[in-house]
């Protein structure tokens, strides 16, 4: 009896977690659709956690940051199966997958841990610590899912390669390609409660070596990688015996790294302090090219912007006037496109701002964007009509008439584009400004 409640509480534990996370999919797609962000837990995806606290720091993105890292140390990679958007859509996908497998086809055998994990982590959060998001936006899972679910060529092109891994290595990515899910993986082999095998309950069965996404289970020795487990609690609810347990560990050996291990550690430091400084020189000489850049309130400057943002397009989705564009060839980051002459940054919003999770869009109150100068306006004399809608238009008085002539008052314009919206002559334009600016 005692047995069959155990056996109850595992599978409610497990289920419990699988509806967290199914929860957390359905957010994540609706945040990026546009159509829900009100909870904005998606401020709490580690990358964009790192990203904030480095390049605008807050004691209270720096304490979110720390709750991941101490959760992390004392349960394992909850995170990586409950927060993580590309991580939950991975075992989703696994689910469907193995309806279509024959049950003796999938392979007991634990999954490698390979090394070189290591240096791909160094090496794009070194670069982010330098100074530029350039690597961390082709290898970060909240990037990744946020670029292809916003229908970017790159982020559709990463998942579908990645999908087509967990089809045949199952969690790869996650455990041996994925930069946070290696950080926290080092962490976890540090924490608290850990998954375990009691070898005096196991009978071998194989159900859970066979079942496990990570393959991070060696059912012929009966123990368990907690480095690359991503703690679904799958095992826990598919073993009969009560054989695998989630909770505090046994007393482990005392921390004697072998020679080979510090070898690798001493090239994984290294690579991290070549990272930071190459990051920084990515960030001086990353968009010498760039020109007439109108960026969005808060953002500062073109080269901060190019520098710090992750691309992961959740503002694009959830601007009211559709103004903000992905990045392409003229900018290598999220900016306002006012070229078609339909939109308008809205005198009184702040969406982008409250929507950045990285803070590369800082946070702005409705008046200090009311007074920020994003770009500025110019009205063309010869193309002119001298029909007056822009003075009515113009949010801040910028625009006026003077002797029957149109007068731009340069001192008081914010570039905010709603002049160019009713000209229907085509005589204004919008001009990009070297540094966003209170006026």
């Amino acid at each position: 009896m005692n047995e069959v409640m155990k056996n109850k509480r595992k599978i409610s534990a497990y289920k419990i977690r699988l509806g967290i996370a199914a929860i957390v999919i359905i957010l994540s797609v609706l945040a990026f659709f546009g159509i829900f962000y009100g909870l904005k837990f998606l401020n709490a995806e580690f990358t964009p956690l790192l990203e904030s606290t480095i390049s605008d720091f807050k004691f209270g993105t720096f304490f979110i940051l720390l709750g991941v890292v101490i959760v992390t140390l004392l349960f394992g990679r909850f995170y990586c199966s409950t927060l993580c958007p590309l991580g939950i859509l991975q075992e989703f996908a696994g689910f469907v997958f193995n309806k279509f497998k024959k049950s003796g086809k999938t392979s007991a055998l634990p999954a490698k841990n390979l090394p070189y994990k290591y240096f791909i982590a160094a090496i794009t959060f070194g670069t982010l610590i330098g100074g530029s998001t350039l690597l961390i936006r082709y290898s970060d899972p909240y990037t990744i899912f946020g670029s292809a679910i916003t229908g970017s060529v790159f982020g559709l092109i990463a998942v579908i390669l990645i999908l087509i891994l967990v089809s045949l290595k199952k969690r790869f990515f996650c455990t041996n390609i994925c930069p946070v899910g290696a950080v926290l993986g080092l962490i976890s082999k540090f924490s608290m409660n850990k998954i375990q095998i009691a070898e005096e309950n196991c009978v071998s069965c194989g159900l859970c070596a066979k079942n496990c996404p990570s393959g991070c289970i060696n059912i012929e020795q009966k123990t368990v990688d907690n480095e690359t487990c991503v703690k679904c609690l799958k095992c826990t609810s598919l073993c009969p015996k009560s054989a695998i347990k989630f909770g505090k560990t046994k007393k482990e050996p005392a921390f004697s790294p072998k020679r080979r291990e510090i070898i690798l550690a001493a090239c994984v430091l290294a690579a991290f302090g070549g990272a930071i400084k190459a990051g920084a020189e990515i960030g001086k000489n990353f968009i010498q090219k760039a020109r007439n850049i109108i960026l969005p309130p808060g953002a500062r400057d073109a080269n901060r912007m190019a520098n710090k943002c992750l691309n992961c397009n959740l503002c694009i989705e959830n601007c009211p006037n559709k103004i903000l564009v992905k990045a392409d060839g003229a900018f290598p980051a999220v900016h306002i496109d006012f070229s078609k002459g339909k939109g308008y940054c809205k005198f009184d919003c702040t969406e982008c701002s409250k929507t950045c999770p990285a803070s590369t869009i800082q946070r702005i109150s409705p008046k200090e964007k009311q007074n920020t100068r994003i770009a500025m306006a110019s009205i063309d004399p010869e193309k002119c009509t001298e029909c007056g809608l822009c003075t009515f238009e113009c949010p801040k008085g910028a625009i006026s008439k003077e002797n029957e002539k149109t007068i731009l008052d340069g001192t008081k314009c914010i570039g905010c584009g709603k002049c160019k919206t009713v000209c229907r002559f085509h005589a204004i334009e919008i001009f990009g400004i070297n540094e966003q600016k209170i006026i």
